[in-house]
């Protein structure tokens, strides 16, 4: 278990905002998370933030105030913001600060990912070929997971209209109208087993939290959640990953198996004392397979949780009840912090017309990005 709290939470809405810089966004973010701990940046003792193209995250200085203080940059694909919170985890636990910030933010033009193949130790033929179309690789693990273990294609419709229909709930969610499973099955078809309203799209946004020692916490709110765990881990040989240029035989662990099991480990937390969740979404096939993979079902079992509405805010282990990535797009920098966010509301019993019946106590965050990392985060009240 950290020794740290979540004290103070901020979001700049997601979606596409012209003429707002991603610096702006979390600079904006910030704020809001500083008047929601009741602090003023001069209190900040240090910071860690990222984003994957949107510049520097230490140049915020130069919006929120030169102090001098210790600002760290963060790069770690879509786990940017879940490495910058361990991290700051790790500075407080050390006993080097009681106070400090964590930030994500990015802006990322209209269409698809486009990644260049060097960047990620690849060949130019990896790109030449087109390989480097994330949606292929989805659609391929998901349509692989979906056969060994006995999942029907109308689920994944039912997900993606479950993300929706949240979404249509959160104010600041990028897609806010829901969306029927006819309406979505009916789409074009992007990659098999997958239509176009199924994927979500690259977008902006920021999100931040303010962080302190857990024995400070209530000198700042009167609510604090806890940071329990925070795991990171890459990818072994074997494991089906994206920009994988080969596979061999067999199976191997997946990072998110990998960082859910030491995230329930430092946490002291079992899988079924979760009681709420946010998971990557990328499509709905990758929140299936998360169910799995962080130990919240076995697999092949989601289809029948899904078609009794167990996933569903009013069900027994909601999933992404701020309408995950589907709703809400994608700003690499900070969809981890945006999962954090909607968990910390969650947990203080404020997410308004999305809040689950029951007050959580305990809640689970995962992101998986290139080239295969993944981050784990327990959170409780």
């Amino acid at each position: 278990m950290t020794n740290v709290a979540i004290v103070g939470v901020g979001l700049h809405p997601f979606g596409r905002h012209e003429g707002v810089t991603g610096l702006q966004m979390g600079a904006l973010a910030v704020r809001a998370a500083l008047a929601d701990a009741g602090v003023s940046w001069p209190d900040i003792q240090f910071a860690y933030g990222g984003s994957f193209r949107s510049g520097a995250a230490d140049a915020l200085v130069a919006h929120l105030g030169l102090t001098g203080m210790r600002f760290i940059n963060v790069h770690n694909g879509c786990a940017t913001s879940t490495s910058a919170l361990a991290a700051a985890c790790d500075a407080i636990g050390r006993g080097r600060y009681d106070l400090g910030v964590v930030v994500g933010f990015d802006r990322h033009p209209r269409g698809a990912f486009d990644f260049d193949p060097a960047f990620l130790g690849l060949g130019d033929w990896y790109g030449q070929l087109g390989l480097m179309q994330t949606p292929q690789f989805f659609a391929m693990r998901c349509t692989r997971y979906m056969h060994d273990h006995g999942i029907s294609p109308q689920v994944l419709t039912k997900v993606a209209a479950k993300n929706r229909e949240n979404g249509a709930l959160n104010p600041n969610a990028w897609r806010r109208s829901a969306l029927s499973e006819e309406q979505i099955a009916g789409s074009r078809m992007l990659n098999h087993p997958f239509t176009q309203y199924m994927f979500c799209s690259p977008g902006e946004g920021g999100a931040a939290l303010v962080v302190c020692r857990a024995d400070l916490a209530h000198r700042y709110t009167s609510h604090p959640v806890y940071v329990r765990g925070v795991a990171i881990r890459t990818r072994k040989y074997g494991s089906f990953n994206v920009f994988s240029p080969s596979l061999p035989p067999g199976h191997a662990e997946s990072p998110t198996e990998a960082a859910a099991r030491d995230c329930y480990e430092m946490a002291g937390i079992e899988p079924g004392d979760v009681d709420i969740a946010q998971l990557q979404d990328s499509e709905p096939g990758s929140e299936i397979i998360a169910m799995a993979e962080t130990g919240l079902c076995a697999d092949g079992e989601q289809e029948a949780m899904v078609r009794a509405g167990e996933t569903r805010i009013s069900g027994r282990l909601p999933v992404n009840t701020d309408g995950g990535l589907i709703a809400n797009g994608e700003p690499i920098g900070a969809s981890g912090l945006r999962q954090i966010h909607e968990l910390v509301l969650q947990l203080r019993g404020t997410a308004g017309a999305r809040q689950m019946p029951r007050t959580p106590r305990v809640g689970l965050a995962q992101v998986y990005g290139i080239p295969g990392t993944s981050g784990a985060t327990l959170l409780s009240s």
